[in-house]
């Protein structure tokens, strides 16, 4: 690693002092949206101004978009942050909470950290240079489809069909913190994620994909066997669910030719 991304990984990671003792503890100040699934605490806003304050001090050329006060998304580089993913499990006390940054350049995530702070655990990947957990590299598994675990991200509202065939395939694995379940297809611990119309948008993903597919994973959105960030719809899993997601007699998710 380059002493640039030696330094950012050390911003993220200074974050946990500002979180962690208010784990389980802290107030919701506002909601962003009528939905639940939307709170804000002040920990929310004061990690977002500590990594973008200390970002534009080693580089003040990259942009920003914060998940909190927004920014410019038509830059050739910008951060990309969700301070913290899971704010309602960091309210709860419950530990599916990270924070999580990407570094977008031409339109793709070349860099991504999701930091795992209440087990002190920093999570990252470069674009074509693997992944990691701390130093050490992370891969996806290499399970088949049967008994495998899937996350599954979903507002429910148009694919019923879709998402009967997917809970009666899969074990699905909920938590609703995209940062948590990221991490658990990178180390192999469940075999993939889906998004499906998802409640969350690019902050929230971006980290996550990158971390996925330089651990080996396949990233692709869906219908597609390519991959856009700022298309919400994707699969993220290992080749194995991917192929039979995507292929076979009778794909839930067939891959269509242009």
């Amino acid at each position: 690693m380059n002493d640039f991304i030696l330094r950012v990984l050390d911003i993220v990671r200074s974050v946990r002092g500002i979180v962690l003792p208010h784990w389980g503890k802290a107030e919701i100040v506002e909601y962003k949206t009528e939905r639940y699934e939307s709170p804000v605490t002040q920990y929310d806003r004061d990690v977002e101004r500590h990594i973008a304050e200390a970002l534009e001090a080693e580089d003040p050329s990259i942009g920003f978009v914060g998940e909190e006060s927004g920014g410019d998304r038509t830059k050739e580089r910008f951060w990309l942050l969700d301070p913290i993913d899971g704010t309602t499990a960091f309210v709860q006390g419950l530990p599916y909470c990270t924070t999580m940054l990407a570094l977008i350049e031409n339109g793709r995530p070349t860099f991504s950290v999701i930091y795992d702070f209440i087990n002190n655990i920093l999570y990252h990947a470069e674009l074509g240079k693997g992944a990691y957990k701390d130093t050490l590299p992370i891969h996806v598994n290499s399970h088949g489809p049967s008994n495998a675990t899937i996350g599954l991200e979903s507002q429910r509202s148009k694919e019923q069909a879709i998402i009967k065939r997917l809970e009666d395939q899969f074990r699905i694995f909920k938590t609703m913190t995209a940062g948590y379940e990221f991490v658990q297809v990178a180390t192999g611990k469940i075999e993939g994620r889906i998004c499906l119309e998802p409640y969350g948008i690019d902050y929230d993903f971006a980290p996550g994909t990158l971390l996925v597919s330089e651990a080996g994973g396949v990233v692709a959105n869906i219908g597609t066997d390519t991959y856009d960030y700022k298309n919400l719809d994707f699969i993220a899993a290992n080749r194995q669910v991917f192929d039979f997601l995507t292929t076979g007699s009778s794909p839930v998710f067939p891959i269509r030719v242009s």
